[in-house]
């Protein structure tokens, strides 16, 4: 299999430099892994992520979602001529998590010209999928 990869992602520079004052440090969400199709983060369920019954809040697994298909479709395309902007996103939650860290994948569905479409899979920490989420992307010039 050949890599989708315009440029390889570092973990390093997405985790000490363009995710540094973002949301993404605020929930500490931090990428781990990346494969020649795929990008892969975690983010812990604790007291930044949960809702009030103690559980990762629903709009917490879409920011993990959201960031590594955003992350991921970045590295996909030539960004001294485009950017890309999330244009939808949607999650269906199927199961809580209460403790330990919500680990995403992200894989493209169609890496267009002109648009891009991911599904960002969760789980927890045995493994079980917790949310599904599908994020498109518009391709725009500068």
């Amino acid at each position: 299999m050949s890599s989708i990869w315009h440029h390889r992602p570092n973990i390093d520079v997405i985790n000490n430099s363009i995710n540094q004052g973002t949301i993404c440090e605020q929930l500490g969400i931090v990428v781990t892994e990346v494969g020649d199709d795929f990008i892969k983060g975690t983010m812990p369920a604790d007291a930044r992520t949960f809702q009030p019954f103690g559980v990762v809040h629903g709009g917490a697994n879409v920011v993990l979602a959201e960031s590594l298909g955003s992350i991921a479709g970045a590295h996909i395309v030539d960004i001294s001529q485009v950017k890309c902007l999330g244009q939808e996103v949607s999650a269906t939650h199927l199961r809580p998590v209460s403790s330990g860290l919500v680990t995403g994948i992200a894989r493209p569905i169609h890496l267009g010209r002109r648009s891009q479409v991911w599904e960002i899979r969760l789980e927890n920490d045995q493994g079980k999928l917790t949310c599904i989420s599908k994020l498109t992307l518009a391709i725009v010039p500068h």
